[in-house]
């Protein structure tokens, strides 16, 4: 099979390709596996961090992605949930163990034995992946290959997010960065939530106006005031400047979700900047986001396919998965991006 496989730890300012493509023996689905033959897989910026080393894969080398579309070609002894040639998907969860305090309590994204694909072990950047059965997940009819693949993770994220954000309807939502997750995260509010007020902090004039275009009731950058004050953010960054100008937004009591595995370290000198009165006093809340549950996905699948929610998706073939990775490090945003296999 055709591969994109990451080699080590670099940065895109000394290699702006570091992904290389190879072949590679076909993978054989092991006991309660099944093989996928791929035919789409979004790109995140959880890739970025791991190709510049933010969350380093455990071995070298790695096929990234985590976002995966494509048709089960094959089963592992005891795999039975799917038959050949059913449509499914696979998100960020490779593996959780389901005997820990965690996973007994619903919060296998905390597992300590947690193993999330294209990472700790190879994903969808390939022609072909292997996953245990019950962490594939059936694709509702209604989307293509490439709109579903970013609900994977951009959408089961963002989903995620908005339940920790305690939002109710008639509140105001702010969305720090508005790229792949943002923009599905927008539209579940104008479903769930028709009377919330959605405001959008973007560094682009371009990402502004698809927000506006999406229905959003406002746009600007980092360092403007919404209209009112904000009983959520959701903060979709890489950076920490836009999370820490969202706390000045904030109502009193209010929420701030950070929806990012890693923040890059190159502005880290804003956290010794904060300002607690302004910031962070009269009870205001930080909550980070850690990965995503099997029932995030498949919650997510249900109520986008009812809406039904359509992604706005750029694919490249996957011979240029790093010029799609240097697009999305660079900010050259307009929803989400997918790798389509030949």
């Amino acid at each position: 099979m055709q591969a994109m496989i990451l080699e080590g730890i670099s940065s895109f300012a000394e290699n702006p390709s570091p992904l290389v493509q190879a072949e590679l023996p076909e993978p054989v689905p092991g006991a309660g596996e099944i093989l996928i033959a791929v035919s789409a897989c979004g790109v995140c910026h959880t890739e970025l961090d791991e190709v510049e080393g933010r969350t380093p894969p455990p071995a070298f080398p790695v096929i990234p992605g985590h976002q995966v579309v494509g048709t089960v070609a094959g089963r592992g002894p005891n795999a039975e949930r799917f038959r050949p040639g059913e449509r499914v998907g696979v998100g960020w969860i490779h593996h959780a163990c389901g005997l820990c305090a965690a996973c007994r309590s619903g919060s296998e994204n905390l597992c300590p034995s947690f193993r999330a694909t294209g990472r700790d072990v190879h994903g969808g950047y390939a022609e072909f992946l292997t996953v245990p059965e019950a962490f594939a997940h059936r694709i509702p009819p209604v989307f293509s290959d490439s709109e579903a693949a970013p609900l994977l993770c951009s959408g089961a994220i963002g989903w995620r997010s908005l339940r920790l954000a305690g939002l109710n309807d008639g509140e105001t939502l702010g969305l720090a960065g508005f790229g792949a997750s943002a923009h599905l995260v927008l539209a579940a509010v104008r479903h769930r939530f028709p009377r919330a007020r959605v405001f959008v902090f973007a560094r682009s004039e371009r990402e502004r106006a698809f927000a506006r275009e999406l229905g959003a009731a406002w746009a600007g950058t980092t360092d403007e005031a919404p209209p009112e004050p904000l009983r959520a953010v959701i903060d979709t960054t890489p950076a920490w400047k836009p999370a820490l100008a969202a706390l000045r937004h904030l109502a009193p009591g209010g929420r701030l979700v950070i929806n990012a595995i890693r923040k890059e370290e190159a502005d880290k000198a804003e956290l010794l900047g904060l300002d607690y009165p302004a910031q962070l006093w009269r009870e205001k809340e930080i909550k980070s986001v850690a990965n995503v549950t099997r029932s995030d996905i498949r919650e997510f699948l249900e109520v986008a396919a009812r809406i039904p929610l359509r992604p706005t998706v750029e694919e490249y073939p996957l011979a240029e998965a790093n010029r799609a990775l240097a697009e999305l490090k660079t900010g050259k945003l307009r929803g989400a991006k997918v790798l389509r296999m030949a």
